[in-house]
């Protein structure tokens, strides 16, 4: 994956750990939530949802584990948007660990516009639609 736009460094903490002695894996979806919150806020959709109503709602998420994360350590969790259509894109997202030097997990996620005071789906404000596209440059898909 190339520079993403958002990478977030954060220490692993004791708490994060289950009974295998690694971290739990609904742990990863907090550090993608994480990222993405980040992501919209560098968007300034937090702002141009409280003007206009329309803001994200998560479709559907999925990870993939590719080493196990054990305290003590330091990840960089990277959130990107791949591909960009009408009324949603997809994020990927990946967490590197710093004393593995190596990729632990990557995740996607699909986050759809939608109007909270209507009650429905959107088209993606204009706004945020620029945006995204500043932010990914020439490194993304466009879908109808």
């Amino acid at each position: 994956m190339s520079v993403a736009p958002v990478a977030l460094r954060l220490p692993l903490q004791w708490g994060e750990m289950d009974s295998y002695r690694h971290v739990n894996n609904a742990v990863y979806f907090r550090w993608f939530e994480s990222a993405r919150m980040e992501y919209f806020a560098r968007l300034g959709w937090p702002e141009v949802e409280r003007a206009s109503g329309v803001g994200p709602i998560l479709q559907s998420t999925q990870a993939r584990f590719r080493a196990p994360l054990e305290w003590p350590d330091e990840i960089v969790v990277t959130a990107r948007v791949r591909e960009l259509a009408e009324d949603r894109f997809t994020m990927a997202y990946e967490v590197t660990s710093q004393r593995l030097g190596r990729l632990a997990a990557e995740g996607w996620g699909v986050i759809v516009a939608f109007d909270y005071r209507a009650g429905s789906k959107a088209s993606l404000p204009p706004p945020v639609r620029t945006a995204i596209l500043e932010l990914e440059g020439e490194s993304l898909t466009l879908s109808p």
